[in-house]
């Protein structure tokens, strides 16, 4: 029971990596269809006034990521409860879970910057405000929430490992830990917001005196989360557990291996998928005008419609690299953590 949980706690967070891949991938291509908008003399004057679905795609792919990591991290300690503290494949799914969780909050804290920035270079003075709020405020705000929701049940109010550990309510000490870690990213999503609010309202760059404003919001933020950090840090915590120095070494490096190849052949794969999307944006061909024409700016651009040529020659190879990372990642855990036929009769046994 216990290495099917362990196996299934290391599938589900690959699991949403396939399908975070696949929502990145419509969000690149839904992209095609935002155009820009040039006047007679060929200068950029923004994009169109359109709520932009890649942004929820985007955001849609983090989410289902996000929460089958940190489902998958609940398997890892069910599998771990069962299997024992020790157990090596429970104890590398473990491991694994709370690496996606990192990663799934790293990449909505990167979505939530990204789009902070970006407000800035894309803001037109005659943008509609309802656009504006649903392209921007609302999945800042949301991805803030996921960023908040996952770190909490990840690392503060989640299940100890334990065998017989009994449910009991948060004591003070947790609801500090949690503070400490919810307000100072709670208080930047308030700077960042606040600093597009004014940017919008005065159609201005920021003036010197909001940027201080979001840095003091900011500080507040961290000095609060220290102080909440400082009052569960000093609660008595218990002993480490005896480690086998060498044997954890060991572990360390597969484990460290085994990510690194996952994570360089996950990002050639979305590269891959990337580009071969950009291939259907077909620009047409430059035309010299005839002598006493006005010249015609042309920055537009065509889809082109799916093609099996295109999809062999340009998806298939990201696809590839998709399962090999997936694959490689699932093997590579469970082949080094397999239990030896002894080992694994004397769990049964135990449990």
């Amino acid at each position: 029971m216990e290495i099917k949980l362990s196996k299934q706690a290391i599938l589900t967070p690959l699991i949403g990596l396939v399908v975070a891949w696949t929502l990145f991938m419509f969000a690149i291509y839904s992209n095609l269809f935002v155009y820009p908008i040039y006047d007679a003399q060929g200068m950029y004057q923004g994009e169109e006034q359109v709520v932009r679905i890649s942004t929820y795609l985007f955001l849609a792919g983090i989410v289902v990521f996000g929460l089958l990591a940190l489902f998958g991290q609940r398997l890892a300690l069910r599998a771990r409860e069962l299997a024992g503290l020790e157990n090596s494949l429970a104890r590398a799914s473990h491991r694994f879970g709370n690496l996606a969780v990192i990663v799934a909050l790293v990449a909505g804290a990167v979505f939530a910057i990204g789009n902070f920035l970006g407000a800035f270079t894309s803001f037109d003075r005659e943008e509609n405000l309802l656009v504006r709020l649903f392209d921007v405020y609302i999945p800042i705000l949301l991805a803030t929430g996921l960023v908040v929701y996952i770190l909490l049940r990840a690392f503060v109010f989640r299940k100890q490992v334990a065998k017989g550990a009994k449910k009991e309510g948060m004591s003070e000490s947790e609801k500090a830990l949690g503070l400490g870690y919810a307000v100072p990213i709670i208080a930047t999503a308030i700077a960042i917001i606040f600093g597009l609010a004014v940017y919008d309202v005065t159609r201005t760059d920021l003036q010197v005196w909001v940027w201080v404003i979001i840095q003091v919001i900011i500080a507040i933020g961290i000095l609060l989360g220290t102080r909440f950090s400082t009052k569960a840090k000093s609660a008595k915590a218990e002993a480490p557990k005896p480690r086998a120095t060498l044997a954890a070494g060991a572990a360390n490096l597969n484990f460290v291996l085994s990510i690194v190849f996952a994570a360089v052949v996950s990002i050639m794969s979305f590269g891959f998928g990337a580009s071969a999307i950009e291939q259907l944006r077909v620009y047409p061909e430059y035309e010299e005008p005839k002598p006493g024409e006005d010249v015609v700016y042309n920055y537009s651009w065509e889809v082109s419609a799916f093609s099996i040529n295109w999809f062999i020659e340009n998806m298939v190879p990201a696809l590839v690299l998709l399962f090999l990372a997936a694959a490689g990642t699932y093997l590579s855990i469970t082949e080094r953590n397999k239990l030896a036929p002894s080992t694994l009769s004397s769990t049964r046994s135990e449990t």
